[in-house]
């Protein structure tokens, strides 16, 4: 099950975009049945989430909160985790080059792309060393790419 909630003041956000990427990574991976949700929402509550969790004063784009680490990992092996995403972060993001598709293009084109980043987290994928970095943003670039065909 994967739940998409919008908090954030842009109302007008095709939630679906950012749904349809959870769901095409979590497929990726053979891991339909996991369950995801994902918080749409804006730089002041994902700065507080991020000072509370992480110690870092600052908006943030993308933070994913995965049930499968810390104590009791297995206790339910369906819920993979949460992840929350800044729509305003998103939203400066959009426009900027990358390595993906050279201009990453509308709101729910960034949301998604976080989204797939956020996933990866919670399925245990990391960018920590320069081996991980590689493994992850290869698998981020190929299933963005799915996203992208018509």
């Amino acid at each position: 099950m994967i739940r998409v909630t919008n908090t954030s003041s842009n109302t007008s956000f095709d939630v679906e975009a950012v749904y349809n990427a959870v769901q095409a990574t979590l497929k990726a991976h053979d891991a339909d049945a996991c369950e995801v949700s994902v918080l749409l929402t804006d730089d002041a509550d994902i700065r507080q989430l991020n000072r509370d969790y992480r110690g870092i004063d600052t908006p943030t784009d993308v933070l994913a909160f995965a049930m499968r680490e810390g104590e009791d990992p297995d206790i339910n092996p369906i819920l993979l985790g949460d992840l929350v995403i800044s729509l305003e972060t998103a939203a400066r993001q959009t426009g900027t080059k990358d390595g993906l598709s050279g201009m990453r293009g509308s709101l729910e084109t960034e949301a998604a792309l976080l989204a797939v980043h956020g996933v990866l987290h919670l399925l245990g994928y990391d960018h920590q060393t320069q081996e991980e970095s590689t493994t992850m943003f290869e698998k981020q670039e190929s299933i963005f790419r799915l996203l992208q065909k018509p």
